[in-house]
């Protein structure tokens, strides 16, 4: 375990690799990593009551962030006892407000990355819907064209990563971060990186995050 708690968010558009970034954290720093997806889903395998799966899987995975969702109270509940990095929250300026009223934040991490990178990344994008797992076709293919590596269950493409819907999911996304950003900003805990390369950004990441608590792996570790 890490030998310093610290509660971190990362921020970015859909597509920008956020998830990926964060395992790396939780890898390489000995943190949890909360994915507002994932806990969802796991919240609705334990039975949590919360109404029908496929509502919940729009909300907790759409551009657009509604502010009142299920995913927001879910996560600003467990919010005060968690210790690590979470992405995909907060998504909208009162989810922002309404974490700060529980805890408080050590740094935000906002990934910058090209529009027509995250165009062309999403148009390729690919899921298995049951856990989440994310497939591109140009550079992470599953191992047998459709289907998921793990169950053999086959993929699916979300309505939202159709080419033609894109654009338009970004630009909700865009809307939505910007009153974000500029609260964490004015506070100095948000770091930026651009590019259009997780690979590339990530050194940048694992820089920062060693100035404020021990790696337990090196960079090249992970």
């Amino acid at each position: 375990m890490a030998s310093k708690l610290l509660r971190a968010v990362v921020l970015g558009p859909p597509g920008s690799g956020k998830g990926t970034v964060c395992e790396r954290i939780a890898r390489s720093f000995g943190l949890q990593h909360l994915s507002s997806g994932q806990f969802l889903r796991e919240n609705l395998r334990r039975g949590g009551g919360m109404g029908k799966p496929q509502p919940l899987w729009a909300t907790c995975s759409s551009a657009s962030p509604p502010s009142s969702s299920i995913t927001a109270f879910l996560l600003l509940r467990r919010a005060p006892f968690f210790w690590g990095v979470c992405t995909g929250f907060p998504r909208t300026l009162g989810q922002a407000e309404a974490l700060d009223r529980i805890c408080e934040l050590d740094l935000v991490i906002s990934l910058n990355i090209p529009f027509e990178t995250l165009k062309d990344r999403l148009s390729a994008r690919w899921i298995h819907p049951a856990s989440g797992r994310v497939y591109n076709m140009d550079f992470n293919p599953p191992q047998v064209q459709g289907v998921d590596d793990l169950t053999g269950e086959p993929l699916v493409q979300r309505e939202d990563d159709r080419p033609e819907a894109v654009a338009a999911r970004l630009r909700k996304y865009k809307d939505a971060a910007k009153p974000v950003i500029e609260l964490y900003k004015s506070r100095g805990i948000l770091h930026s990186f651009s590019g259009t390369e997780t690979n590339k950004i990530w050194p940048y990441v694992y820089t920062l995050l060693s100035s404020k608590i021990p790696p337990l792996l090196s960079d090249e570790e992970n």
